[in-house]
């Protein structure tokens, strides 16, 4: 495993942390690289160093979070919905802005189709929601409604329009996609 500086690692974070709370402040259009260098309090040497422009940085910050996700997924396979929600809800509530910031912004379709997949992805894998009542309907078809069901919930919870705890929440979307499965 290569060693990377933490020096490296502490610039990063400042700019990532910086374009994220820039992008929920101004959106991401009106976002320059010199914002999140002065936010960040790093040269825009440092900022070229590690990014090809803003839109490389925002690929970069959703390709780590997707990469997140999935990684939480993979040891995941054999516990419940209710357990497996709970752990994703924890993490989304953990990196709130960001979330926040992409489901409700500009970027807020491209992000969203992004999410969509991952939690199809993640849903494929579970060979269950394939048969019984649902036996002989499109698996794209049942793929698309559970992603869209999560990713619409998952938008609620974030904009606070659901205002149960983790707990609950994740109790009662595991409860709904076990009834419909």
């Amino acid at each position: 495993m290569i060693k990377v500086d933490r020096r490296i690692l502490k610039s990063q974070d400042a700019i990532k942390n910086a374009f994220v709370e820039l992008m929920s402040e101004k959106g991401f259009d009106k976002v320059t690289v010199k914002d999140i260098c002065i936010r960040a309090n790093v040269g825009n040497r440092t900022f070229y160093l590690h990014y090809l422009d803003k839109y490389d940085l925002l690929d970069k910050l959703i390709e780590g979070h997707m990469h997140e996700l999935r990684k939480l997924c993979d040891p995941l396979s054999d516990i419940s919905f209710k357990e497996a929600h709970i752990i994703w809800f924890e993490y989304l509530e953990k990196h709130y802005l960001f979330f926040s910031t992409m489901l409700i912004g500009q970027g807020a379709f491209a992000f969203r189709k992004h999410f969509l997949e991952l939690i199809i992805e993640e849903l494929k894998h579970d060979e269950d929601i394939f048969k019984g009542k649902n036996e002989g309907i499109s698996e794209a078809l049942i793929l698309t409604f559970l992603g869209s069901a999560i990713v619409g919930v998952v938008e609620t919870y974030l904009m606070k329009g659901i205002p149960d705890p983790i707990e609950v929440l994740a109790e009662q979307l595991g409860m709904l996609l076990e009834r419909h499965l």
